[in-house]
């Protein structure tokens, strides 16, 4: 199942969207560039087993 999630860049601080897909596991790690300053954000995401609801930290890579 695919849903859209939100992360603060890790580099400009902007919001980003992205689309999670909950069939890649509980726990994710990918690169994903930032959609304002096109600079690359190591994403972790993290699924809830009891809501199914993504939250993601941003890192710098």
């Amino acid at each position: 199942m695919e849903q859209t999630a939100s992360y603060r860049c890790a580099y400009c601080g902007e919001e980003n969207q992205t689309f999670v897909d909950s069939s890649a596991g509980w726990r994710q790690v990918y690169t994903e560039d930032c959609q304002v300053c096109c600079r690359p954000n190591v994403l972790t995401v993290k699924i809830s087993r009891k809501t199914l609801r993504p939250s993601i930290e941003a890192d710098v890579e």
